[in-house]
């Protein structure tokens, strides 16, 4: 049996990538995290579905001073942590994972935490494991629709993300925390093919995603493609990533708590986390559970004019909150079925390809569209 061990496996995105494991015969999977009788209610509920995996409920504390030696005894084959936020995380988990001869992948948000993880590395390497940061919608999934298009480029001039989720879809605590935790801070984006101050939450948009959805307001977020896309396509001179919330209101409220902390009128929202997420749960009823996802690209093609891409992805009837699961789902089946995914401590870039995404993106009902548009000769 291939042993997974899920931290959080109870949360908004554990108990999806539960669920979907699960199916494999061959994996024991330990469902984690500080609340027993949670982690126990996950494996009722996957014994109710029938599913072909065995489950096991652990209690198991990341900061508490025998986590490590805990992990080492359970003695997994992989360690999946979707236990954030991870603003302000160390590199306790990964590090113990390391020690305990076991890969690891995270769905982490973080821009530091994703991008730092190469420090991890040579540590890595040393004992032939995997370690990836970011395998979620960012940068997990958003680089590898990039790297699908990437060849009708000659010159990427730019990227933009936006992702534009359902009002009534599931959203977890650590999520909001993290979002919250640069509402209305600088950092930096490459623009015009400089680095530029950006402010959490504020620069609000119109963007109109079409079909079910329409057009939805966004506001910057900050996310670790923005530091990495530049590194990765050198000829990149713009990187954007803006999220939103299909209520007006809740959205244009947060435009306005980013106004306040850019102009020192209050240090950190994070702190108020729980207030803040009773407060947007009154808003429940409106809006829909419907959310949508685009990557556009800009560039030169072999001919020298210019290039545009759109790729949209479609979630209705509540699916949203599987997208960023689907990376860590897709990587941790390639490692279970003992397919060469690669050694070292990365971020989540090119690990798996746009085919590999479709198989559970048509279990799922999720769907996209592309539209390629040549536009007029430069100059």
């Amino acid at each position: 049996m291939y042993k997974v061990l899920i931290l959080g496996g109870y949360g908004n995105f554990g108990k999806r990538i539960a669920e979907i494991l699960a199916m494999n015969s061959n994996t024991l999977l330990l469902i984690a995290g500080r609340n027993l009788l949670k982690a126990e209610y996950v494996c009722h509920a996957l014994g109710q579905q029938n599913t072909g995996g065995i489950y096991q409920a652990t209690e198991l504390d990341i900061y508490a001073s025998d986590f490590k030696q805990k992990l080492i005894d359970l003695s997994p084959d992989l360690v999946i942590h979707t236990s954030g936020p991870f603003q302000g995380q160390d590199f306790r988990v990964p590090l113990a994972c390391i020690a305990s001869d076991c890969h690891y992948i995270d769905l982490a948000d973080d821009r530091r935490f994703v991008c730092d993880i190469t420090e991890l590395d040579s540590k890595a390497k040393e004992k032939g494991l995997l370690i990836v940061s970011g395998a979620s919608s960012v940068p997990g999934l958003s680089s590898t629709v990039i790297d699908h298009f990437t060849d009708g480029f000659t010159d990427l001039d730019s990227i933009d993300i936006a992702i534009a989720p359902g009002n009534k879809a599931e959203r977890g605590e650590a999520t909001v925390r993290g979002i919250l935790s640069y509402t209305g801070h600088a950092y930096k984006t490459m623009q015009a093919g400089h680095w530029v101050d950006t402010y959490g939450w504020m620069s609000p948009r119109k963007l109109d995603f079409g079909r079910k959805i329409g057009s939805r307001w966004l506001a910057n977020v900050n996310i670790p493609d923005l530091e990495l896309f530049p590194k990765r396509y050198p000829s990149l001179k713009t990187a954007q990533f803006q999220a939103g919330l299909e209520v007006p209101f809740l959205h244009l409220s947060m435009v306005f708590m980013a106004w306040l902390a850019k102009n020192k009128l209050i240090s950190n929202w994070a702190p108020l986390t729980k207030v803040i997420m009773g407060a947007s749960n009154c808003f429940r009823y409106f809006g829909s559970d419907n959310g949508a996802m685009q990557v556009t690209l800009k560039g030169l093609d072999a001919e020298n004019n210019w290039r545009l891409v759109k790729w949209t992805l479609y979630a209705y009837q509540g699916v949203g909150p599987y997208i960023p699961t689907l990376s860590i789902v897709i990587i941790a089946n390639k490692l279970i079925k003992g397919e060469t995914v690669g050694i070292g401590a990365k971020p989540c870039l090119g690990l798996y390809t746009l085919t590999d995404f479709d198989v559970y993106a048509d279990g799922l009902s999720l769907f996209y569209k592309t539209e390629i548009t040549p536009e007029l000769r430069r100059g």
